[in-house]
């Protein structure tokens, strides 16, 4: 399928790597190709999604939100942009399912089985990468942050290193299939807007709409694995666990949470249906909150994404003022890093996930980047986060090792 796909100027694949979940809704989508788009400007994105998505009811929309920011990135995703599909293919339990505007569902099978089964480097890689921020600049950064905890600014701030290769040149579908193969996450993305890619091995939940009821599941807290010694494997679980700071990052972002679904919500609505789980992924455990609300019918989706974006986990707390302190800290604006990649379908229902653990790729600049970071509070241990990042971003380092 990611062979066939290859072949569209637009597409984006979304994969839960068959993670087991209450709340998977497939095992994996595809849309390819467009009929229709809307790229709204930076001012007023819901709104003209809003109306975009009336005018264009019911159909499938697929795209992406960038982090808020007012500064342009090297990648060039747009600020938002989301497209009605030419071609869904959507698989699930061993079962396909394909609808097309233009072709017909068994001439797309057809062609799909025509390809090869495996996925082949068409381009020699190069790939030289560079940090845009030295360990004792990203120290002494730390220790401002802090002192605006320390002050009261903010409770929890969420600091990004940033990656980059100037002179990249990559075959992304190949990258991606390793990328995958190497961190198989539940919200893995594969997604390309002409010559912009993100390759992404997503572990996050941002926000999903099912029927009524709305669901987001902020990560904070992260530990490695021990993949050699099961003892330690399970101590380091435990561990994580117990960490009083990492709990205190994870209970600030679900009381955000609980602030910003309040906003759409139906009173009293909104629950913790659980609090500090520990989840086990190929590289390390997170801790993951699940929270609920119920929305009424008459609310557009895309109110109920606005009320929670950006995602709290991505920004720490109180949301505005911490926004605030990113733009000024950090050395290079985010573009679609933090953001969000999703569809909504003909029902309303919608999906997005957390654009983390991702490679960003504009293939007619050979740039290359990707990004990572961790929530600081005022116990945080400056050394600690900085490995903290860097152990984020191992997988995609291992590709080009």
């Amino acid at each position: 399928m990611l062979n066939w796909t290859n072949r569209f100027n637009i597409f984006c694949l979304l994969d839960n790597n068959n993670y087991p979940s209450d709340n998977n809704s497939f095992d994996c989508l595809l849309a390819a190709g467009f009929m229709n788009f809307v790229q709204p400007d930076n001012n007023e994105i819901f709104q003209e999604l809003k109306r975009f998505s009336q005018l264009n009811n019911p159909s499938w929309l697929f795209g992406h939100l960038n982090y808020p920011s007012n500064s342009k990135e090297e990648i060039g995703f747009p600020p938002a942009y989301f497209f009605i599909p030419e071609h869904v293919i959507r698989v699930n339990n061993r079962n396909v399912e394909i609808s097309s505007q233009t072709t017909s569902p068994e001439k797309i099978f057809v062609d799909i089985n025509a390809q090869s089964d495996t996925v082949t480097c068409q381009i020699q890689t190069s790939v030289t990468i560079e940090n845009s921020i030295t360990h004792n600049a990203y120290l002494e950064v730390m220790d401002k942050l802090q002192y605006h905890i320390k002050r009261g600014d903010c409770y929890e701030i969420n600091f990004c290193q940033h990656f980059f290769s100037s002179n990249a040149e990559i075959d992304p579908l190949f990258i991606y299939n390793c990328l995958n193969d190497i961190s198989p996450n539940p919200f893995s993305a594969f997604y390309k807007l002409e010559d912009k890619y993100c390759l992404s091995a997503s572990p996050e939940r941002f926000l999903k709409k099912s029927g009524s009821t709305l669901i987001s599941q902020p990560i904070k807290g992260t530990i490695k694995r021990v993949s050699d010694n099961q003892s330690k494997d399970d101590e380091a679980r435990q561990t994580l666990f117990k960490s009083a700071k990492d709990r205190i990052e994870n209970v600030m972002i679900v009381d955000l949470v609980r602030n910003d679904l309040s906003k759409i919500c139906k009173e009293g609505s909104v629950q913790v249906k659980e609090l500090f789980g520990v989840y086990a992924y190929p590289q390390v455990y997170q801790m993951i909150s699940t929270i609920e609300g119920k929305v009424d019918d008459d609310i557009h989706w895309t109110e109920m994404i606005e009320a929670c974006y950006p995602m709290g986990s991505m920004t720490g707390a109180p949301k505005k003022r911490v926004m605030e302190l990113i733009e000024q800290y950090e050395v290079l604006p985010r573009g679609l890093f933090s953001g969000s990649i999703g569809y909504i379908d003909p029902n309303g229902d919608f999906d997005f996930n957390v654009v983390i653990r991702s490679l960003f790729y504009n293939e007619s600049k050979k740039y290359l980047s990707f990004n990572a970071g961790g929530g600081i509070t005022f116990q945080s241990d400056a050394q600690k986060e900085y490995e903290e990042s860097l152990l984020k971003v191992e997988a995609i380092k291992k590709i080009f090792e």
